[in-house]
């Protein structure tokens, strides 16, 4: 499958002009168009930006919808495998970005659809995703300056991305976390060597809502991720399940099924969008009529 959609050459120049130049575009060492974009209102391009090493930007190529009134809220991203580069996440992570987001993965730009190879990323990266959305935010130099929501910041990831999420979970600038394929280990023996591997008990120091988005009883991190989900009691926590094993939908055209509940949260936590919000809430939530998906929820997520 191919992973960039074909374009025009009037839109390629277009794009390529507005995001390389001007206050109200990104600054970027290197690009790439995906999928024309994305499906949201605001058509987003993956990026490298040079101040901020081994990390890819998804972004709004226009920036000017964004400021006070409508500032970007930030998700930073951990890779399948800790894989130091998002190709295998890269069309989700667009699809999330043309809503409206800034998203930070770890590793470096996928400039083709080949496979990484290389080191493992580390959960410091995230952080450090953090720490340059918000020095962004306040310099006057960048085209994010004044831009970017730092109240409302989000930790995500896939697999071994998941377990940095969890890892850095307790960073106290964090609105929601968002654990993908993934949760702690039950049996720390199956882990794979130079994996992050906090205790279960650092469930309990977790004071923000947070989603588990899994593939079903074939994924291999469905039982640690489920076994997370009924230990967080102290904070909302829902459980969504979708039946295609560990790989999730990622790759599939604008990130497959996975993209709608991901979206959804994050519109939800992070925009405060009501709409959004009832395909969580409510004993006739939205997501438990989407084909195909099974779901849990504590009873904080309907505020009770």
């Amino acid at each position: 499958m191919k992973k960039s959609s074909f374009f025009s050459i009037a839109t390629f120049l277009l794009l390529l002009g507005a995001c390389n130049n001007g206050p109200d575009s990104p600054v970027f060492s290197q690009s790439r168009l995906l999928e024309e974009g994305g499906t949201g209102p605001y058509k987003a391009l993956m990026l490298e930006d040079s101040t901020l090493e081994a990390h890819t930007i998804f972004v709004p190529s226009d920036l000017s919808p964004f400021g006070k009134k409508n500032p970007l809220p930030v998700l930073v991203w951990g890779n399948g495998a800790c894989t130091n580069s998002p190709w295998e996440h890269m069309l989700f992570l667009n699809e999330i970005a043309s809503h409206g987001f800034l998203v930070i993965a770890t590793g470096y730009i996928p400039m083709t659809d080949e496979r990484y190879v290389g080191p493992m990323s580390t959960s410091a990266q995230q952080i450090e995703a953090i720490d340059w959305a918000i020095a962004q935010n306040g310099n006057k130099k960048s085209p994010y300056y004044g831009r970017i929501d730092v109240s409302n910041i989000a930790a995500a990831g896939m697999s071994c991305g998941g377990l940095q999420a969890l890892d850095n979970s307790t960073d106290p600038r964090l609105k929601t976390i968002m654990i993908c394929n993934s949760g702690l280990f039950i049996d720390p023996s199956g882990a794979v060597p130079n994996m992050p591997m906090p205790e279960k008990d650092k469930l309990q120091d977790i004071k923000v809502p947070i989603i588990y988005i899994l593939g079903g009883e074939r994924d291999i991190a469905y039982e640690n991720g489920m076994d997370d989900f009924h230990r967080l009691v102290k904070v909302p926590a829902f459980a969504a399940n979708y039946p295609v094993g560990h790989g999730g939908t990622y790759a599939r055209p604008h990130g497959g099924e996975f993209s709608i509940p991901a979206i959804a949260w994050l519109k939800w936590q992070l925009k405060g969008d009501a709409e959004a919000a009832s395909f969580f809430q409510g004993p006739d939530c939205g997501l438990s009529h989407r084909e195909g998906w099974t779901i849990e929820k504590n009873a904080l997520i309907d505020g009770k």
